[in-house]
């Protein structure tokens, strides 16, 4: 059975754009398009799509619509899986995305619409429950992130070590490499960090994420 898609975006060029992408799926159908935040409301509500594709800015406000939609489609919705979309690497707000759960939840540029597969793949990723964040924005968050952070105090310098190369999206082997130590040494370190940051009860891929933005989460306001 494809996979069934809302999509919202304001801008009607983007919004064909994510459309015609998506068209070029097997297994994908959209079955509803909208423009701002009621409308996407609306037809989260109408169609109970499996996976729901917004722009982060929508009217009425032009501002979070798209967090505060993910937001609510936690409480009202909880199986459906949310791709937010941003012009700008934007941090915090990938931070805001998360912070009720990585399950689910993609934050991604909107450049990577040119790329048919790399939408595709996240949609199929969140359906599943899992996690992904755009490249760039830990690329940003790294840059941005401050010292200091009470719930880190719990790990060690090589927990903060191995973490800090996970944030960069390091498989353990390339993390091994990168600190000189063996790939199980790694894994070691990832179920300490796991349990010492409480994130023991999710699946691997989403402990990941978010243990990074855990790591992450200190920037500017």
């Amino acid at each position: 059975m494809n996979l069934r898609v809302v999509v919202a975006e304001d801008s009607v060029l983007m919004r064909e754009g994510i459309t015609s992408v998506l068209a070029l799926q097997d297994d994908l159908d959209v079955v509803a398009v909208c423009g701002n935040f009621l409308e996407l409301m609306a037809a989260a509500n109408e169609h109970e799509p499996d996976v729901v594709v917004t722009d982060i800015r929508m009217p009425p406000t032009q501002t979070d619509e798209g967090i505060r939609a993910a937001s609510q489609l936690r409480k009202d919705h909880p199986e459906m899986g949310v791709v937010v979309l941003s012009q700008y690497v934007e941090p915090e707000y990938a931070v805001h995305l998360f912070e009720d759960g990585s399950n689910g939840r993609a934050y991604l540029l909107k450049e990577r619409v040119a790329d048919p597969g790399e939408l595709a793949d996240a949609i199929r990723t969140v359906n599943g429950g899992g996690s992904v964040i755009d490249p760039q924005v830990v690329d940003a968050l790294v840059a941005a992130r401050t010292a200091g952070s009470s719930v880190l105090d719990r790990l060690t310098d090589r927990e903060r070590e191995v973490l800090g190369e996970v944030a960069k999206g390091g498989t353990n082997a390339a993390i091994g490499e990168a600190l000189f130590i063996s790939e199980r040494s790694v894994e070691k370190h990832i179920n300490a960090i796991f349990t010492k940051l409480d994130l023991g009860h999710e699946p691997d891929t989403n402990r990941r994420v978010r243990a990074v933005l855990l790591y992450l989460s200190e920037v500017p306001a």
